[in-house]
């Protein structure tokens, strides 16, 4: 992997593991991992804290929050 592509990290609660993968190969990497090791079952899955992170971010972005705010106000 190369030091300039960005990697995510994965965890895999049922198998007690965690690892980061470039993010061209995250949808291989998971899909590889929950056909082998859990029959296609989307066990393993991006860090939950990136996920949310990501989404608050996407939200910001699109100024989800900001029509939240005039809907409160």
């Amino acid at each position: 992997m190369s030091t300039d592509e960005p990697s995510v990290p994965i965890v895999c609660d049922e198998c007690e593991t965690e690892t980061r993968v470039p993010l061209d190969d995250l949808a291989d990497a998971l899909d590889k991992h929950n056909a082998q090791k859990h029959d296609g079952e989307a066990v393993a899955e991006v860090d939950p804290a990136i996920k949310d992170r990501l989404a608050d971010l996407v939200a910001e972005d699109l100024g989800l929050f900001d029509e939240e705010a005039v809907e409160e106000g």
